[in-house]
């Protein structure tokens, strides 16, 4: 059985560090820069970054609207720190002019935990990880503020969720693609194959 094909949105952020990760557990990675490199994909993962340049970037490549059209879809995605931002129906604390991809019904608060210097790592319990706490690293990270009935919390900071599920959908306000432990890229990955997930035949990929 050929290796599924799972994309990281490479505009900004953590690129290589996730194609390393999903490429160890497994996974075909394929950075994806244009609308027709979302063709084929298991998955995509949007990576640790600043979530308003990844914003803008997205837009100015084309890439906003068929990302938001495959989610809507059902592509399995996962979202790390400023991909987390992006698979919010709302952010707070953002750009005026910032959207997201949404997807997962929550709000979430940009840079919550602080700035640059407040970054911090904590071993943390996630729901559905086997073996050890996983030694969570958190850089200028957001947290969620409210959740919907539909979304489950895999992990919470001081009361406050830093991983959750919906769907086809995950999110962390941490960054597992710097810390070597590569359980939450095997996670997502068992999501893509286990989801059911196809692109529908003859769909066109338009940038929008």
């Amino acid at each position: 059985m050929p290796a599924p094909t799972v994309g990281v949105l490479a505009v900004q952020g953590d690129v290589r560090e996730h194609l390393e990760a999903l490429r160890a557990v497994g996974a075909d990675p394929r950075p994806v820069r244009r609308p027709a490199e979302l063709d084929g994909l298991a998955g995509l993962v949007i990576p640790g970054g600043e979530s308003t340049t990844i914003d803008r970037l997205s837009r100015i490549f084309g890439l906003h609207a068929p990302v938001q059209e495959l989610i809507r879809q059902g592509l399995p995605v996962y979202g790390s720190c400023a991909g987390m931002i992006q698979l919010a129906g709302q952010i707070l604390d953002g750009h005026p002019e910032q959207r997201s991809f949404g997807g997962i019904d929550m709000t979430v608060r940009r840079n919550a935990f602080g700035r640059q210097v407040d970054s911090f790592e904590v071993d943390l319990p996630v729901v559905g990880m086997d073996g050890d706490p996983f030694r969570a690293v958190f850089i200028r990270a957001p947290w969620v503020e409210r959740l919907g009935e539909e979304v489950e919390v895999l992990a919470e900071v001081d009361g406050h969720p830093v991983a959750v599920r919906q769907g086809s959908l995950l999110a962390t306000s941490f960054h597992p693609e710097v810390t070597g432990d590569h359980r939450v890229h095997a996670l997502f990955l068992d999501m893509c194959l286990t989801s059911g997930w196809h692109l529908p035949a003859g769909q066109v990929l338009s940038g929008g």
